[in-house]
């Protein structure tokens, strides 16, 4: 997984705000961001203010290819800050790129202290069918699709994503899981940027929103993605799930809580918290 951008920022002259320059050493960088993790530090300290968004993205997949080898499975791409509210919510407004490595069926209920400071992100998650690399177009990227699931990504908030989004990055783009409804084969001609969705928590209403909240399609998602992870020596894969960004605003996820998402046309999905 590691590539030749990640190889040319191995050392470079960083200016640090307040202190002297510093090497950024993309070796030493991914040891100290795991040794941090191990204790539960995951945005740490001495980094902070010290990162490029280029250097973040290249300890995030050094540290994704570490827990690889640990165990764990790569299973797909998650595209974050894709819409406006999420963007103001955060301050930050770009999308971003982060890796899954787990999913969960709906209905899934977390315990109640499982997740570090949780909530959660309401998306269509796309699974293709084809490989996708480089400049990508939206009918490229439609054609690639295989199925549709209507899904929560739960997050964790690690440290402060507003003043540290870097670091952030480097934490894989504060992805903890998706929960996955029933996967369905989109119709030819689906207009998912029509798609809405209504969001409940605890059986009361808190948001509705539609697919062209995020960057007008679902589908550029995709195709943004695909051009992003060519910077970096990757691609998206036949078989990879793509969370391709929400349709309303973050939301927090609390002990006792149950959410439901429903989008129309597709279908419905649910997860929730124990209350203890």
């Amino acid at each position: 997984m590691t590539s030749s951008k990640a190889q040319m920022h191995a050392e470079r002259s960083l200016a640090g705000s307040g202190g002297p320059p510093v090497t950024f050493d993309l070796a030493r960088a991914v040891e100290d961001f795991w040794v941090s993790r191990e204790r539960g530090e995951f945005f740490p300290g001495a980094y902070f203010d010290r990162l490029t968004l280029d250097d973040a993205y290249c300890i995030q997949l050094a540290l994704i290819e570490r827990r690889i080898a640990a165990g764990e499975r790569h299973i797909g791409w998650k595209v974050g800050l894709t819409a406006k509210a999420i963007q103001e919510q955060f301050g930050f407004y770009e999308p971003v790129f982060g890796c899954i490595l787990e999913t969960l069926p709906s209905g899934h209920v977390f315990g109640a202290n499982e997740l570090i400071h949780p909530g959660f992100e309401t998306e269509l998650c796309m699974r293709l069918a084809q490989r996708l690399e480089g400049d990508v177009s939206i009918e490229q990227a439609r054609d690639a699709v295989d199925v549709l699931h209507p899904s929560f990504e739960i997050i964790e908030t690690r440290g402060d994503i507003v003043k540290q989004i870097a670091l952030a990055l480097a934490d894989n783009a504060q992805q903890r899981s998706v929960v996955l409804g029933a996967p369905v084969r989109p119709a030819a001609d689906i207009a998912l940027e029509e798609v809405e969705t209504r969001v409940r928590i605890n059986g009361r209403e808190v948001a509705r929103g539609f697919g062209s909240a995020v960057l007008g399609n679902p589908l550029n998602s995709i195709a943004w993605l695909a051009g992003k992870l060519g910077l970096y020596g990757q691609r998206l894969r036949a078989g990879d799930i793509v969370m391709t960004g929400s349709f309303v605003r973050q939301f927090p996820l609390s002990p006792g809580d149950i959410v439901a998402a429903d989008f129309s046309g597709i279908g419905r999905v649910e997860a929730g918290m124990a209350k203890t």
